[in-house]
């Protein structure tokens, strides 16, 4: 296929992808309209300025749905992914306990440059997004002029996606974007771009083109592909005018995550759990709205007034130091509101209650009051599992997975972690995970574990018989438990370094008591020397 035919190909592929995500935009462009407006822009063909935003901030009237979902949104992020404690390992099925150690050295280099990164900042308005909208995108590369990582959230208006096999993950993703004439001849060079674009960067560098990306699995792609147009996940940049690929390379990752909450049928994209509270939401806004006009009356008043001949119903002003002038004092009076705020503000405070706990605000937020008990922070762990685990398993598969592996692919090209010992190398790894949500669901098998040590330990002691322990592989039940507790492995000895300390520990206990022994021998030998000398 030659490079035009590509640029066209990939350009109508495009406009189709654009045309069938147009029936969903309008869910969430109304999901944004009552949380986060701004975010919004492009949806629908709607060009949303911070004008507009402002406009549309002003016409919510309750808070409520923005700041429980920004409690959901922290609380996905510091369950999947906290910045305080590793979240994730890499395992090798028949690693011996050096190839787990590379294994973990490996998964702190990551995650500690991950950290180092931009990566909580835009894991932060990824989730947002996640809880409105139901989905994001987040492009994964290199730091090219600084080093290390660097994330990219790619806004939702600009991304039309694509899954190459029917009823998988999001692996294919086009973008639209636009670059000045300057800033494209900087990124593809003269001779790429076309002659528009090189005539705009001499007399009008900022004028603005746009450009289409596409990221798309190669059929034809290797692992071990060493050129960029070999390699498992194709990169193509085309410049929108005359369809003109600018750019063809590779990546031999998937280089973005596109997860989802819930999936729409028949269909890649994803809603999110306001979806179920927008009802309420809605509500909630026009209740608000309503009050607002009935708390002005009630504070500013409502007056009656007839038309005498005096008083002028049509341009009469009521306020302080104001004369009326009326042919009696009974041709104005204030009128006595109708309505009752208090149910106004009962039924505010249900759907208020219901958001919240639609959107899990009051499950999840940091409970007040003095510190907690083990078994309080036990009961708490459990319920958020039980909220999010369901949701969690596809976070695994269609976000963490990705960016673990294709941080570590970025890391071990760049030489910043060492070769890999025979027991692993060559082996496909797979991703275990630590973070407080994976954790929690690892709970349940560390809580068996020490419930069952602890049941032997009391028929021990009732019966006599500590032969009892000899059922339970103690040291393989404190290494599950360690490792479910999420125990680093350099603090785990192997089974070959326990027979080692264990044989070194005996000698050294024999060698002590062969001391002992041996001073208390010496100790009875000169008694007797004294003994026998008093006797003399």
């Amino acid at each position: 296929m030659t490079t035009p035919d590509l640029g066209k190909k990939l350009t109508t592929r495009a406009e189709a992808l654009k045309a069938s995500r147009q029936v969903h935009e309008p869910v969430w462009r109304d999901a944004y309209d009552y949380t986060f407006p701004i975010r919004a822009d492009g949806f629908d063909g709607q060009v949303i300025t911070a004008s507009d935003a402002a406009a549309r901030i002003a016409r919510l009237y309750d808070g409520t749905a923005p700041d429980a979902l920004t409690i959901l949104a922290s609380s996905i992020m510091s369950g999947l992914t906290p910045a305080n404690s590793r979240w994730f390992g890499l395992d090798v099925e028949g690693a011996d306990h050096a190839g787990k150690q590379w294994l973990d050295n490996a998964a702190e280099v990551v995650w500690s440059n991950i950290h180092a990164s931009n990566f909580d900042a835009a894991g932060f308005e990824c989730c947002l997004d996640l809880t409105v909208a139901g989905w994001f995108v987040l492009f994964v590369d290199v730091d090219r002029e600084n080093g290390g990582y660097v994330f990219e959230q790619f806004p939702l208006t600009t991304c039309y996606c694509a899954a190459s096999k029917p009823g998988g993950a999001i692996d294919t993703l086009f973008r639209w974007y636009k670059l000045t004439a300057e800033q494209a001849v900087a990124e593809f060079g003269t001779d790429k771009v076309s002659q528009g674009i090189r005539e705009a960067a001499e007399k009008e560098p900022d004028r603005t083109f746009d450009f289409l990306h596409a990221i798309y699995p190669r059929a034809e792609g290797r692992p071990d592909a060493v050129l960029a147009r070999n390699m498992l996940f194709a990169s193509v940049h085309i410049e929108c005018r005359d369809t003109r690929v600018v750019e063809e390379s590779g990546y031999q990752e998937q280089p973005f995550v596109a997860p989802r909450w819930h999936v729409i049928p028949r269909s890649v994209y994803g809603t999110g759990p306001f979806m179920n509270a927008l009802p309420d939401t809605r509500e909630l806004n026009e209740l608000k709205r309503k009050e607002q006009l009935n708390i002005d009356m009630a504070i500013a008043g409502t007056f009656i007034a007839e038309d005498d001949g005096v008083l002028n119903t049509r341009n009469i002003k009521i306020g302080p130091k104001k004369v009326i002038v009326a042919n009696s004092v009974d041709s104005i009076k204030p009128l006595t509101a109708a309505g009752d705020l208090r149910v106004s503000f009962t039924k505010a405070e249900q759907l208020q209650a219901s958001i919240r706990k639609a959107l899990m605000a009051d499950q999840l937020q940091p409970q007040e009051g003095p510190q907690m008990t083990a078994y309080e922070v036990s009961v708490r762990v459990q319920m958020i599992r039980q909220l999010l685990g369901p949701a969690f398993g596809r976070f695994q598969s269609e976000y963490l997975r990705i960016v673990v592996f294709r941080c570590l692919g970025l890391a071990i090209r760049a030489g910043i972690i060492p070769p890999a010992p025979q027991s692993v190398g060559g082996r496909m790894a797979r991703v275990t995970y630590r973070s407080p949500l994976a954790r929690a669901q690892q709970f349940e098998e560390v809580s068996a574990i020490d419930q069952g040590i602890q049941f032997a330990g009391r028929v021990a002691q009732a019966t006599g018989n500590t032969s009892v322990f000899d059922i339970i592989d103690l040291d393989q039940a404190v290494t599950t438990a360690a490792e479910g507790l999420g125990v680093p492995m350099n603090l785990i000895r192997g089974a070959d370094q326990v027979a080692a300390y264990r044989e070194q520990k005996a000698q050294a206990d024999q060698a002590a008591a062969q001391q002992a022994q041996q001073q208390q021998l010496s100790l009875a030998a000169g008694e007797a020397a004294i003994q026998r000398t008093a006797n003399a």
